[in-house]
């Protein structure tokens, strides 16, 4: 069964002239699976200037929470992306979000984790409620990322 994350990423991708890679310029759209994590995200070729990341959180609800960091084994790793900036852009287009500051404890960390350890810091996670609790306008603004300028990189350092 699709979760929301894949869902939109699926949607996002129909709205893109996109190799069957999945790759469009230089930005790569990835959705976590419990199968393989570190896997998939090693199996990813190429050399890209940013990833995004989308995971489901069962208790956001028409909001979306963007992570600055994961953790594993006591390693800590933050995205090197301009994430206050991808905020303020989301929320001027009606997509009410949050930052966090503290990594989760669940798989989206640790794809996290592994996405800014082989990108170099330049991966964002952002979550997105579950199916259950996401209504379409959401979705619809969601998939509006090619139109608020995200996907041409303007948020691609902060440092």
């Amino acid at each position: 069964m699709k979760n929301s994350s894949c869902v939109l990423v699926s949607e996002l991708l129909k709205e893109f002239p996109l190799r069957e890679d999945g790759v469009l310029k230089n930005f790569f759209l990835l959705t976590n699976s419990f199968e393989g994590v570190k896997g998939d995200i090693g199996a990813i070729e190429g050399s890209y200037d940013f990833v995004i990341m989308f995971g489901c959180d069962k208790s956001l609800k028409d909001c979306a929470r963007l992570e600055r960091s994961a953790e594993k084994d006591g390693v800590k790793c933050e995205t090197c992306l301009d994430v206050k900036l991808l905020s303020e852009t989301l929320a001027r287009n009606g997509v009410e979000n949050v930052i966090s500051e503290t990594p989760t404890q669940y798989l989206c960390n640790e794809a996290y984790w592994y996405a800014l350890q082989k990108f170099e810091g330049k991966a964002v996670f952002v979550h997105i409620p579950t199916l259950k609790n996401i209504d379409e306008s959401f979705i619809s603004k969601m998939k509006e990322f090619r139109n608020y300028g995200i996907l041409d990189g303007t948020f691609k350092s902060s440092r």
